[in-house]
């Protein structure tokens, strides 16, 4: 348990503190850095495997296109989410991407609700409705959608719900989505260098490593991640998810003084309410469970 917390909480650490990590690679564009990423990622995840001789699951995908196929589009997401992060990251709009990871989990609640016909309590309806409150607020008073804060939410939201049903695992299932994006990355990369508008050639040695570096950087808490999820509870993991969106708040505000009026400050309470709700009426439902099953089971 305390190991698959140490794991979990290191995970969304890093991921709180990227948005310093991209601030400091700003002067290579959202896109050109996408793709040193994906291509970084498949080099770390393949020495990951020839260390482990993990190759088997290779073999196996010949005869099954459709998950190839899955993975594919799995990719296609994270991709898009990875994206519009680095995006917002170096146009100082760190807030509305940390606003998207807090609306994530409630995104995941409707999805189980919509496409899984996952039967939702009341309490779970209530945070979702606080939730989209928050968001309607924000869209009334600055007049225009949080599109950047939806738009990682639901990019992320379907990813998970596509990698929970996929067949492989953490890391098999991140070098297959790094092996079919990364030709298109390699061939965008050597495009820009063809047209003298590789950002990655201008940069320092030192700079150089920090986009190289993407790859585990990348991978590392995704890893990390799944370790914990398996050794810990889904409550648990519940909570501890927002220590990166937090970080990502702090670093916005504190670090890089973006705004963060009355309007955002009215939109954040509404969905912080709602996931002290959600949080809430998760832990008291898994508290009452245990309770009964020990009565059922004369405990």
């Amino acid at each position: 348990m305390a190991k698959g917390m140490l794991f979990a909480a290191s995970a969304f650490v890093i991921w709180g503190i990227f948005p310093i990590y991209f601030k400091t690679l700003a002067s290579v564009p959202a896109v050109e850095m996408l793709a040193h990423r994906v291509v970084w990622s498949l080099v770390f995840v393949v020495l990951l495997l020839a260390g482990r001789r993990q190759w088997a699951w290779i073999r196996q995908l010949r005869s099954q296109p459709r998950v190839i196929a899955g993975f594919a589009l799995s990719g296609a997401l994270l991709s898009a989410n990875w994206c519009v992060y680095i995006w917002a990251v170096h146009n100082d709009r760190i807030v509305d991407t940390s606003l998207g990871y807090f609306i994530n989990p409630l995104i995941n609640v409707l999805i189980g609700a919509l496409l899984l016909k996952e039967r939702l309590r009341f309490g779970q309806w209530a945070s979702v409705a606080l939730a989209f409150s928050g968001v309607a607020w924000l869209t009334w008073h600055t007049g225009s959608l949080p599109w950047i804060s939806l738009w990682l939410a639901l990019t992320f939201a379907f990813y998970g719900l596509l990698r929970k049903t996929a067949l492989l695992g953490p890391l098999e299932g991140l070098a297959l989505e790094s092996m079919v994006l990364a030709p298109l990355g390699l061939l965008y990369m050597a495009w820009l260098a063809t047209q003298d508008q590789s950002g990655f050639v201008e940069l320092t040695p030192w700079m150089k490593f920090l986009v190289i570096a993407s790859g585990p950087i990348t991978a590392i808490p995704l890893l990390r991640f799944a370790a914990g999820a398996r050794r810990i509870s889904l409550s648990v993991l519940g909570l501890l998810q927002y220590i990166g969106p937090s970080l990502q708040l702090i670093a916005g505000i504190w670090l890089y003084n973006e705004p963060f009026g009355g309007d955002r400050q009215i939109a954040f309470m509404l969905i912080w309410a709602a996931l002290a709700l959600y949080s809430l009426e998760s832990a008291w439902r898994a508290w009452w469970n245990r309770s009964s099953n020990r009565e059922n089971t004369g405990g």
